[in-house]
């Protein structure tokens, strides 16, 4: 059988830590023909992680660090990302923040997706500030993983307007579906110029 010569996909990793809904959406999109990535690896600090399940279902290798020893962690997932080739991370709710010198080793290489329209609300708890804060709208925002948290280069960003009537969870469900496209379009994006 020969194998159609397309455009060769940017091998790619992506960390979870827990229910890996934005995982799922993910690898659906990379077996896409259009999509520029293919998931070769699946990373996480949480061996209880429910998103790790779709490792099994789709066949895609995974990695579980055990995060005491922030040093050691890392060292073992650099050598990890660089015996399976990886160009490309994605966060995806991974809830440890990368050292300096580990996003040096991939920078502009490391996408997250976060909750938010930053740079408002970096870190925890998006919702529950927005709501608190009355704000008429909130979003998310795909951004380049820079040493400072929730502050690198921003891809694309998504509003979503605020209902009188909302809560952390309904907030929640409204700008996940958002998130769900506007990751992979920000993956699309920011490979045209990798």
């Amino acid at each position: 059988m020969v194998k159609s010569i397309g455009p060769k996909k940017i091998r790619t990793a992506v960390f979870i830590s827990g229910t890996g809904s934005n995982l799922k959406n993910l690898i659906k999109f990379s077996l896409k023909k259009v999509s520029p990535i293919e998931i070769n690896l699946i990373v996480s600090n949480n061996l209880k992680a429910k998103g790790l399940k779709f490792a099994k279902m789709y066949k895609i290798k995974k990695k579980v660090y055990n995060y005491d020893k922030k040093k050691d962690s890392e060292k073992k997932i650099l050598k990890d990302l660089k015996s399976n080739d990886i160009k490309l991370i994605c966060l995806a709710g991974f809830m440890k923040i990368l050292s300096k010198d580990f996003i040096r080793r991939f920078k502009g290489k490391i996408l997250n997706i976060h909750p938010s329209l930053l740079p408002k609300y970096k870190g925890l708890n998006t919702h529950h500030r927005a709501i608190q804060n009355k704000e008429k709208y909130s979003g998310c925002t795909v951004h380049l993983v820079n040493s400072k948290l929730d502050s690198g280069k921003i891809i694309l960003q998504k509003k979503v307007k605020l209902s009188k009537k909302e809560t952390p969870s309904s907030l929640q469900k409204k700008i996940l579906k958002h998130e769900y496209i506007l990751y992979p379009r920000a993956i699309s994006k920011i490979l045209v110029n990798l």
